[in-house]
């Protein structure tokens, strides 16, 4: 009897749970080998491809692109080669865990599983009698035996509509792709549901009272609205927002500062080469400005820890950059970014801003932060106040330069003039700290050959 080895939702090591599927690289019948890339995942944190440990010949493709599956659940069923299947009893890691225990294989290269964060995230409750705990399915699934019922799939505004109406899910039909409950599948399940598919169902009028008048079904052909997931990138960064901003008590200092020494320089570095090939504009200069002033005064590189009430200062410098990407805001960072020399910065800045926008952060650059920098000045805006990232005491945003009148030895001139706005955490961060920080750090892109003598 053919047996299929099961490949499951690998813990990428960074806390998350589920992921979405972006892509398939394989198809049912396409021959894989151990270590091919077969989809593409989104988690929280990045867009990350995933390896099968196996060799054999796709069998099943259990979830297709836009389903969040979750960390262990099976997504591809593969016939494995005549080789293999003598070890196919043990080839998959989520065999041997226990009702209690996370999957812990399948870890992506490089990532590793975070030691007791997973089962302490994904402890089940006691498992009814008779019941069979859903982790510990066995690996190998013959394809003579029928599986046990799984709880019925459905996105979560169905189940919310199932359980307005009381219908019960696992006792509905599911009409859409690969077993998923519908909409219409729990309007048509409804008690009193005598209309076709997509047709709310009447209520019974109470006793005694007149019958209530059909309710209208709302036309949904896009003209006035359209609703989008949020998930992924964007569900991590808003819950993250709402922390910061209802957490911290933030406070936001605005300087103008006078650049035009600092674009001169950018542009003098351009078109000489002298940092090599890595790119050079004057986000380069406002991370190396903002360093040296971290240098000068490292009581802002720290966090609050809530438990212990305790300010935590860090002796390493990891300093974010807010990018935009398709997917939403990341702030990926570049570690230990204060031991850097400026053509080091200009390499990891170029390297980690590009990496950001194709998706392909791995999770490690999105963890660890201790400051953060967000260039708003690239779409036209002056100034604003940014939130800070959660665990960190300050956020610096740089607008837009501009062509400004400034007074500039005794007279009035055209200058090339920026905003800076720092925001920090009030509770570590007190108004003299604050200010020394940004006052520091415009002084030092008003004269920017400090910084190529001081790197």
């Amino acid at each position: 009897m053919t047996a299929t080895l099961t490949f499951r939702m690998p813990d990428v090591g960074e806390g998350l749970i589920e992921a979405e599927i972006l892509t398939w690289h394989v198809a049912v019948g396409d021959t894989v080998t151990d270590g091919q890339t077969v989809c593409e995942v989104e988690t929280a944190k990045a867009t990350v491809e995933l390896p099968i440990p196996y060799d054999g010949t796709v069998a099943e493709i259990l979830g297709p692109p836009g389903t969040t599956v979750a960390v262990g659940a099976p997504i591809i069923t593969v016939l494995p080669t005549e080789a293999d299947r003598g070890a196919a009893p043990t080839a998959d890691p989520a065999a041997s865990a226990g009702p209690d225990s996370a999957p812990t294989g399948g870890v992506l290269v490089g990532y590793g599983p975070r030691a007791g964060s997973a089962t302490a995230r994904r402890r089940r409750k006691p498992v009814a009698a008779g019941a069979e705990p859903a982790v510990a399915a066995p690996a190998v699934v013959p394809t003579a035996v029928v599986p046990t019922a799984a709880p019925a799939r459905a996105k979560p505004p169905v189940r919310k509509l199932a359980k307005e109406l009381g219908v019960d899910l696992s006792a509905v039909p599911a009409s859409g792709p690969h077993g998923v409950v519908t909409r219409d599948d729990v309007l048509a399940a409804a008690p009193g549901a005598a209309a076709g598919p997509g047709t709310a169902p009447a209520l019974a009028p109470a006793p005694g009272a007149a019958p209530a008048a059909p309710r209208p079904v709302p036309v949904r052909d896009g003209a006035r609205e359209t609703r989008i997931a949020v998930r992924g990138v964007r569900k991590a960064t808003a819950r993250a927002m709402v922390a910061s901003a209802f957490t911290a008590p933030h406070v936001t200092e605005f300087i103008d500062v006078d650049v035009t020494r600092t674009m001169k320089l950018v542009r003098r570095l351009r078109k000489s080469g002298e940092l090599g090939e890595a790119p050079v504009g004057p986000l380069l200069f406002v991370a190396a400005a903002y360093l040296a002033a971290v240098r000068r005064h490292p009581e802002i590189n720290a966090s609050w820890d809530e438990e212990s009430q305790e300010i935590v200062l860090k002796h390493h410098v990891n300093l974010g950059i807010a990018a935009a990407t398709e997917r939403g805001l990341v702030v990926p960072n570049i570690k230990d970014a204060g031991l850097l020399t400026l053509a080091e910065l200009a390499d990891a800045l170029g390297t980690l801003v590009r990496t950001a926008r194709a998706g392909r952060a791995a999770p490690a650059d999105l963890t660890g932060g201790t400051t953060t920098i967000t260039n708003i000045g690239v779409y036209g805006v002056d100034g604003g106040t940014p939130l800070l990232n959660p665990g960190e005491a300050a956020i610096l945003a740089v607008g837009a330069v501009r062509a400004r009148p400034w007074a500039h030895k005794g007279k009035v001139a055209l200058r090339e003039v920026a905003t800076l706005s720092l925001s920090f955490d009030h509770r570590l961060v007190d108004g003299e700290l604050g200010s020394k920080v940004l006052a520091d750090t415009a002084a030092a892109l008003e004269h920017p050959r400090r910084l190529m003598l001081s790197r």
